[in-house]
């Protein structure tokens, strides 16, 4: 056992945990935006008057945001200052939020829903602020894991408490005044970061590469744009893939144009950094599960098992599930300061992506019950807290100096492309049947078993990724700054 890890138990946080604390706060509002509209859905849909298909809008605009306010945010935060960059997307979200219940028709809901997303990129601004103020300390790669298990911890358990208030508030409360409750909440959350963080010490400064982020971001509209269409027209649409190959293409003079600038919008030579790229292969990969697998695992439990399949499960049993999942990402969260002190932060990444790979493995043969369902989706979710907590925190531990929000930010954005893709492929697959098969609405048993496999695989070629970063990687002993 190294001596890094020997340690880990007798680091403390000092001042930085009241910042840590403030911060909290924010990610259990980043929680109530991902959870409090989720059992809603079909009631907006049925208030503005609109098909339950046109929702699936309502993910795209988002994704969407996202591909722009992700390099955009990390590296003005890198630059000008990541608290500065908290509070500006902070008062972004809590504008739209507060517009969303004032809509007067399904269109401006949605175009006030997409800024909302500006919310995505709080997670990697922390970790980098936390990692920033955590330096002087000497052990800032503990601290951060550290501090990502509790901000992850607290997001999780804000989706399960937003969820299950919005389910029970919908009978007692009408729809606009019910979306009043998260707008309240990220108002209260940019004055909490306002008078309660103080901002990184370390600042990059330099001048903002404007090309380079028109450069991405039309690449990456183009990218999930083609695969959003991908999904709602079908494989069969030229559009979809016009658009999709498009996308791929304008990264090309992305590249181009950031090897050769001299303080480019994304270092793109992190991406063959020995100890990076297997986080940022990681982080998309795991993006096809934890983005990609919660719908089909939903409308799974849901199925009639009268069509060879399914659970047969109502709604609140389905509601239980999830609750259940998220719980577990929760405690998976909250587990990785732990386990870091017994096995280094590498193992730790190598164990968590093994998890997700049994977890939904065990899928393909234990699938017939409630409790074998809820045992794979635990096994999953513990693996999946863990990821979504240590891959930022790794990210920041290997970055270069001046690049910790670039860094932190790409894992996000890896993931949502992961994710994007997955959802399309996902579609497509449980859209498809068997010829002469009569299973009505449901999805396709070989589309759900496409998911099982693609999740459990993807997590387990993660794992072995892994496995070729140093051994040190990610821990205090490897980088001394």
């Amino acid at each position: 056992m190294s001596q890094s890890v020997t340690d880990a138990s007798r680091i403390k946080f000092g001042g930085l945990g009241v910042v840590v604390g403030f911060l909290v706060f924010v990610e259990l509002t980043s929680g109530v935006i991902q959870g409090f509209y989720v059992p809603l859905l079909t009631d907006i849909a049925r208030y503005f008057g609109v098909p339950d298909a046109d929702v699936n809008w309502l993910e795209g605009a988002q994704a969407m945001v996202a591909a722009i306010v992700i390099p955009a945010f990390a590296k003005l935060g890198d630059m000008i200052g990541h608290r500065k960059m908290l509070l500006v997307t902070t008062a972004v979200t809590a504008v739209a939020s507060v517009l969303m219940p004032l809509s007067g028709n399904f269109w401006l809901f949605l175009a006030a829903w997409a800024l909302q997303g500006f919310y995505v990129v709080w997670l990697p601004l922390e970790t980098a602020l936390i990692y920033s103020r955590a330096r002087a300390s000497g052990h800032p790669a503990v601290l951060t894991r550290r501090a990502a298990g509790a901000l992850v911890g607290a997001l999780e358990f804000g989706v399960i408490a937003a969820a299950l208030s919005a389910g029970q508030l919908v009978d007692v409360i009408s729809l606009p005044g019910l979306l009043w409750i998260p707008a309240v909440a990220v108002v209260a959350c940019f004055f909490v970061i306002l008078f309660g963080v103080k901002e990184s010490p370390d600042l990059h400064g330099g001048r903002f590469d404007t090309l380079g982020l028109v450069l991405v971001a039309i690449a990456l509209l183009g990218l999930t744009g083609g695969l959003f269409l991908l999904r709602v027209y079908g494989p069969a649409s030229p559009l979809a893939w016009g658009v999709l190959a498009l996308g791929v293409l304008l990264f090309v003079p992305f590249v181009w144009w950031e090897l050769r600038t001299s303080d480019p919008v994304i270092e793109v030579r992190m991406f063959a950094d020995p100890t990076l790229w297997p986080v940022f292969l990681t982080a998309g990969l795991f993006g096809v599960s934890v983005l990609g697998a919660q719908a089909p695992l939903s409308t799974f439990a849901r199925t009639d098992p009268a069509v060879g399949y399914g659970l047969g499960a109502t709604s609140g049993q389905t509601s239980i599930l999830i609750g259940a999942y998220v719980l577990t990402l929760a405690i998976g969260a909250l587990l990785l300061p732990v386990v870091t002190r017994f096995v280094t932060p590498r193992w730790a990444l190598v164990g968590a992506s093994t998890l997700v790979g049994l977890g939904y493995l065990l899928f393909l043969p234990l699938h017939a019950t409630y409790a074998q369902t809820l045992t794979n989706m635990v096994i999953a979710g513990l693996g999946s807290g863990a990821l979504v907590a240590a891959l930022p925190a790794a990210a920041a531990a290997a970055a270069p100096f001046g690049q910790t929000g670039v860094a932190t930010g790409l894992t996000n954005s890896v993931k949502t492309v992961g994710g994007a893709i997955a959802s399309a492929v996902f579609g497509i697959a449980l859209a498809t049947h068997a010829e002469g098969s009569n299973v009505g609405t449901a999805g396709s048993f070989s589309g759900y078993l496409t998911v099982w496999i693609v999740c459990g695989t993807t997590a387990l070629v993660a794992a072995v990724a892994l496995l070729f970063v140093p051994k040190a990687a990610f821990s205090d002993a490897a980088r001394q700054d």
